[in-house]
């Protein structure tokens, strides 16, 4: 990456690769930093390059046709690749691309990842031993097919030549970030103000925050005990454990849940666990007695029921009906 690039050298150049299904306002808002830094400082600060495995056309997520430049070539120069993923990018696993991807990686060029396409870059093993973010609804799968790969639910992960982030508008975050390192501070508030961005979020910032927001509206407390919970999946707590982690009584916290939630701390903490499980269901192979155990189940039996209760259908019967949909 450069430091405060003279805008007088050569452009950046960047490549996007564009995956099946992609998230097309993650990609836009991946593109269009780029362009509004171009546009806002009259200069070609950034020259960007679209790129399909197979060079042909492909569909976005939302039905949109885009039309490539090229297919991947071990002679292409660029300064930042970036995958970009959607629903379908767990299982999109082009040899040509990851042989491409790991040729520029070996040679120095900043590899990243916008929603789900660090699938894509894990793959291809350029993630072992690092943190990197994913779109949150398959940041479980991911952990639980990665394990050496330290994920978390952060906005964006830049790090050691690597860029990934969330997806939607945090991939606007992400590049802000980099034009900032890039140009400079001026640079990206012109980009900011041109596209109406007021705010750039931080790598330290996390997924989910309008829940949480919306949570710590209610209480800053009852947003603490979901944190604590959802952080306590697999290694379950009892309600006073929890209540001891935020700094309240375990009466308190039971008197705020029915208060806001009208439900036991027990209830929110089952459907969070039942929640887990289903994405584990969905979008992994695990083994459904790997998934009960992963959702804090010390009983097949016991997850059984409690799945059904919830979700008007057994485990086994989600599997399939994913599967064959």
């Amino acid at each position: 990456m450069n430091n405060h690039a003279s805008p007088s050298t050569a452009p950046i150049e960047i490549g996007f690769l564009l995956t099946p299904e992609l998230a097309m306002l993650a990609f836009g808002s991946a593109v269009e930093p780029y362009r509004a830094a171009n546009v806002t400082s009259g200069k070609e600060l950034y020259r960007w390059t679209f790129l399909t495995d197979d060079g042909n056309r492909i569909d976005a997520g939302n039905g949109i046709t885009l039309t490539p430049d090229q297919k991947p070539d071990f002679k292409d120069r660029f300064d930042r690749i970036f995958v970009c993923g959607g629903v379908k990018t767990q299982t999109h696993k082009p040899e040509n691309s990851i042989r491409w991807l790991q040729h520029h990686a070996q040679n120095g060029t900043c590899i990243g990842s916008v929603s789900t396409g660090a699938w894509l870059l894990a793959h291809a093993g350029l993630l072992q031993g690092r943190r990197c973010t994913i779109h949150w609804q398959s940041i479980d799968a991911f952990k639980e097919a990665f394990p050496d790969i330290k994920a978390d639910p952060s906005v964006y992960v830049i790090e050691n030549n690597r860029c990934t982030c969330c997806g939607g508008t945090g991939a606007f975050d992400m590049m802000a970030h980099l034009i900032a390192e890039d140009y400079g501070d001026e640079v990206v508030t012109d980009v900011c103000t041109w596209l109406f961005h007021d705010r750039i979020r931080m790598a330290t910032d996390v997924q989910g925050v309008a829940q949480h927001t919306a949570l710590a509206r209610k209480s800053p407390k009852l947003a603490a005990a979901f944190r604590v919970m959802a952080s306590h999946i697999e290694d379950r707590l009892t309600p006073g454990e929890i209540a001891a982690n935020i700094g309240v009584s375990q009466r308190q916290l039971e008197r705020l849940f029915q208060r806001h939630m009208q439900c036991t701390p027990q209830q929110k903490y089952m459907d969070l666990r039942l929640q887990h499980a289903k994405r584990l269901l969905m979008e992994t192979s695990l083994p459904i007695l790997d998934v009960s155990i992963a959702a804090g189940f010390t009983s097949q039996s016991h997850f059984t029921k409690c799945y059904r209760e919830r979700f008007k259908c057994t485990p086994r019967s989600e599997r399939v009906g994913h599967t064959t949909s």
